[in-house]
């Protein structure tokens, strides 16, 4: 049994509550402690911001659509554009943010979407903000739309482009319907470079206190594949476990990577030609946890960069990681497809018969 007793005024809090202080204040996510408020400090997409910067500058905003791949920047931009536009004060009359989390299917569209847009609005600087006479749709991982929705949007953006502009966040271009797509400015987003995100994990690393190697830097680079946010929840989960002192090992066991030495011994039983062994490693792989869609995207570098493999050898194999890859989407057992993976690998680096009998 615990017993509390208040503190008196003027003296200090008990060494335990003193020591917890800082981790209750350091509880924010870095993704979002360290996200650019201004689009002038989003890193890399150098044509983007000074497009956007000009648009700022002249508060003339057209219709958005922004695509390219996960952790690059896109979301940020959007929201650092209505935070510039309208302040901290109007933004949340000004702005409606909807996720893929939230519906959108077309109900939404024909009314809660329909009702925000038809409102006007007035105009005038605020606060030293611009305060353009519209307001902002954002809509976050539009590519997750039907294409109901999409269809029930062409009107509304028509009716209201006075009053309203919309903002399309994307991870592919190709699923947002063409009517939509011309009505927006395009802006794509560039995956980031190692270069960028070392400069960036840098900067973190100097802010948070820790000490990060040459090898983990580019270990963090190369598993997060130019996914920025990825990166730093790797980084922040690293810390956290590990403390200070980060090394490659420590990323790779945050981040869910095979290591490498497990994917070559994998490939290098197949090279064998021996069955059993390739057996003993797909088990091992399955007795490890490691998940075996992760095994493939890892086996697939090595296939394509290995030496001696012709390019019909590597044809074949990556044709057959393409089915299995899809089979496992489908609810596939693992151990099943990562055996089919191994004995056809096995098959085509040993050119043996696609029918062949263990008997002989």
């Amino acid at each position: 049994m615990y017993l509390f007793f208040p503190i008196e005024a003027g003296k200090k809090a008990p060494q335990r509550e003193r020591e917890m202080a800082p981790l209750v204040q350091s509880s924010q996510p870095w993704v979002e402690k360290y996200r650019p408020k201004q689009v002038k400090d989003v890193a890399h997409q150098d044509e983007v911001v000074r497009v956007l910067t000009n648009t700022l500058e002249t508060s003339n905003c057209p219709h958005m659509l922004f695509y390219g791949p996960p952790g690059t920047g896109k979301t940020t931009t959007a929201l650092a554009i209505a935070h510039q536009l309208f302040g901290p004060e109007l933004y949340k009359s000004r702005v409606l943010e909807l996720n893929a989390s939230d519906d959108r299917g077309i109900n939404v569209v024909r009314t809660k979407i329909k009702n925000f847009a038809a409102v006007a609005v007035g105009s005038g600087r605020q606060g030293g903000y611009p305060c353009p006479p519209f307001k902002i749709i954002i809509l976050d991982e539009a590519d997750s739309m039907t294409e109901d929705a999409q269809n029930a949007l062409r009107r509304t953006m028509e009716t209201y482009s006075k009053v309203t502009r919309f903002f399309f966040i994307c991870n592919y271009i190709s699923r947002i319907i063409e009517p939509l797509a011309s009505r927006c400015a395009k802006f794509r987003f560039k995956p980031l470079s190692e270069e960028i995100m070392t400069s960036r994990i840098l900067h973190i690393c100097n802010e948070e206190g820790l000490n990060l190697d040459t090898e983990a830097l580019s270990m963090l680079s190369s598993i997060s594949q130019g996914d920025l946010r990825r990166a730093i929840t790797y980084l922040q989960g690293a810390a956290r476990l590990f403390g200070s002192s980060i090394s490659s090992n420590d990323l790779i066991s945050v981040s869910g990577v095979i290591p490498q030495e497990v994917v070559q011994a994998f490939f290098s039983a197949c090279k064998s030609g021996n069955f059993d062994l390739a057996n003993k490693e797909v088990n091992n792989v399955i007795a490890e946890g490691y998940p075996v869609s992760q095994m493939l995207s890892q086996l697939f570098d090595i296939v394509v960069e290995a030496d001696g493999v012709s390019d019909e050898q590597k044809a074949k194999i990556c044709k057959k990681l393409g089915e299995v890859d899809k089979c496992l989407v489908d609810g596939a057992d693992e151990y099943l497809q990562l055996l089919d993976v191994a004995s056809n690998t096995m098959r085509v680096l040993c050119n043996m018969p696609l029918e062949f009998s263990y008997e002989n």
